[in-house]
């Protein structure tokens, strides 16, 4: 069964944009990754991404926590994208979610199947997906991609 995973944080959400982002992250504050903005049209992603599931396709998300932080503060960010996720998209099952370490290949972590997708806004994170086997993309192709399946 193929799977379709997104990236958040630059893809879906717009952390980095979140005033002093990256110094509260250094402080293991994990309110920005709460108070970032949708980058795109959540009603629209809501209404495709529950149609692909009636098609039988799988809906993941695969994002990294934080760089350098303990333990605990991986949780909080683990329970805050939750959180956002569950705010702007209430209406979408999750059928996958990885939260993984900074730095671990996503497609290692999702354990891929050939032809799952990402959207990610790192090219080098869509170069390692399809080395992978997978199909990768950018976020402005998400529309794009998700009404020709």
């Amino acid at each position: 069964m193929q799977t379709i995973y997104f990236d958040m944080d630059g893809t879906l959400a717009d952390l980095y944009s979140v005033f002093n982002w990256l110094g509260k992250l250094r402080s293991e504050d994990a309110t920005p990754y709460m108070d970032a903005k949708p980058l795109i049209r959540m009603a629209l992603l809501a209404r495709l991404l529950n149609g692909l599931q009636k098609q039988g396709y799988q809906i993941g998300i695969i994002s990294w926590l934080s760089k350098e932080s303990s333990r605990a503060y991986e949780v909080e960010v683990s329970i805050a994208k939750e959180e956002w996720l569950k705010k702007h998209l209430p209406s979408v099952t999750w059928d996958k979610m990885h939260f993984i370490p900074y730095g671990v290949p996503k497609a290692e972590a999702a354990n891929i199947q050939p032809f799952d997708i990402l959207f990610d806004d790192e090219q080098a994170n869509i170069e390692a997906w399809e080395r992978a086997g997978g199909w990768g993309f950018s976020p402005d192709k998400i529309f794009e991609t998700l009404r020709g399946m």
